[in-house]
């Protein structure tokens, strides 16, 4: 019961404007601070760590406006997924190197989007989805109600979704070797024996090394991408650039000094109350530097 009401208010707010629901994206971010004391301590704490440069008022600014895009991720979804597409595409208000991208899809060896936790990344997929075939990971959601309508709203254009294990490392592969997109999220931790530690804004963070895999096993293009939300609700600006890859050091860490330097350009738009330095399970703890 509970569950059907949920997914009736979430098909609801499907009809509220992009600015409503941003309003009350905000409401929902601030509650989830004020409440949850372990998710406001993380927040803090990793944006402390990242950018302790900030004096105490850019600090507090950055850390409000956080709050209030970490609900506003939430508020959208509706929007995003079950608005015709063509009214989703129509709020994307500029696109900064969808160019690089085309050039690199020409030379036949397939690109590799990779979308940090950075704005609306849920936006960057429909947009690339509308015009281009991309394949990505997919894992059902804890929320069982949920899950239908997120692969409904995933599922538009020329998106496809391959499970996250072997079998969907395979469609990746596939999908390049036909020249084709694939998209990954680099920042979340991934299992034992899928990651290397990696500096990441000054400390060492377990990192995928999937994409790196990948490119190396096809010769792809690996392009980072994010939609940036702009305020009041007026859409988005998305931006994609190439990685510039040189042989000092790996392909995992250059593209972890990507995803930082996206973010310290955005600093708001990022989930900094992501455990993104916990040790996962079975994996051994990173090495303390030596003096």
């Amino acid at each position: 019961m509970l569950n059907a009401l949920f997914l009736f208010l979430f098909r609801q707010s499907a009809r509220l404007s992009l600015p409503v629901l941003h309003r009350i994206g905000t409401a929902l971010g601030w509650a989830a601070y004020l409440l949850s004391g372990k998710y406001a301590e993380r927040l803090r704490d990793n944006l402390l760590h990242a950018l302790p440069q900030l004096s105490d008022h850019e600090f507090r600014r950055i850390l409000r406006s956080n709050v209030a895009e970490m609900g506003k991720s939430l508020a959208e979804l509706p929007w995003i997924w079950l608005r015709p597409l063509d009214q989703v595409l129509a709020g994307v208000q500029s696109c900064h190197g969808w160019d690089d991208l085309t050039a690199a899809l020409a030379r036949g060896k397939g690109v590799l989007i990779v979308t940090p936790h950075l704005g609306s990344f849920e936006m960057v997929g429909q947009y690339v989805t509308a015009s281009l075939p991309m394949t990505t990971l997919y894992r059902p959601p804890r929320l069982t109600w949920l899950e239908p309508i997120m692969r409904q709203g995933r599922q538009r254009g020329l998106l496809q979704l391959a499970r996250t294990d072997v079998s969907g490392v395979r469609a990746m592969l596939k999908a390049l070797k036909r020249g084709e997109a694939v998209g990954l999220l680099p920042d979340q931790a991934p299992s034992n024996g899928e990651g290397i530690w990696v500096n990441f804004f000054g400390r060492p963070a377990y990192t995928m090394t999937l994409a790196e895999r990948l490119a190396q096993a096809t010769g792809a293009t690996i392009i980072m991408a994010y939609a940036e939300r702009l305020p009041d609700g007026a859409g988005y600006i998305l931006r994609f650039f190439p990685l510039t890859t040189h042989e000092s050091t790996s392909v995992t860490e250059q593209m972890s000094a990507a995803v930082e330097q996206l973010v310290r350009a955005c600093p708001a738009q990022y989930l900094w109350s992501y455990n993104r330095y916990k040790t996962p399970a079975g994996v051994q703890p990173p090495v303390p530097p030596t003096c």
